[in-house]
């Protein structure tokens, strides 16, 4: 998977996020950031990490996200990979 890829993965999970408010409240509130720096920053690789970490962290969540997009649980984790903080992460 490209880093390119792996953007454009987060990105739809951007989207799934903010369409739904409790998932976006809980990511921000446990990210720390505000509404306006996920505006002003969704395309930074470091947020989308931090989105892709959020979705793999609840499995609910991260299935509920594989099943709109058709995707696999794998597929996220390898975009994940591509992403910038993984390696502090993810084995």
């Amino acid at each position: 998977m490209t880093t390119e890829q792996a953007e454009t993965i987060a990105l739809q999970a951007v989207a799934f996020l903010v369409k739904d408010e409790e998932l976006l409240t809980h990511f921000l509130t446990s990210s720390g950031l505000t509404l306006q720096d996920l505006k002003d920053r969704f395309r930074d690789p470091e947020i989308l990490g931090g989105i892709l970490d959020s979705l793999l962290a609840d499995d609910p969540v991260l299935l509920s996200f594989c099943n709109t997009t058709s995707l696999s649980p794998e597929t996220l984790v390898r975009a994940r990979r591509e992403l910038p903080g993984a390696n502090e992460i993810m084995c």
